[in-house]
């Protein structure tokens, strides 16, 4: 179980990556759209942390995209 949680944390990222990336967006630009420090949305990229359904909601915001594109991966 934890090993796929793990990879839903790593696949969640890349994801946001790929959006981050199509809109042109440094992470410290998000950051700035968003009530999020770029160091957090680094983590979140990479794996490396739990992401609540609040943060998903505010990186969502900070993209300007529906919380559930984030998801579909």
């Amino acid at each position: 179980m934890k090993n796929n949680f793990k990879d839903l944390q790593e696949r969640f990222g890349d994801n946001l990556k790929k959006i981050r990336d199509a809109k042109g967006l440094s992470l410290r630009a998000l950051a700035a759209n968003c009530d999020l420090d770029d160091s957090q949305i680094s983590k979140i990229e990479n794996g490396k942390t739990n992401i609540q359904l609040s943060t998903i909601f505010e990186l969502a915001k900070g993209l300007g995209i529906e919380a559930k594109e984030l998801l579909d991966f």
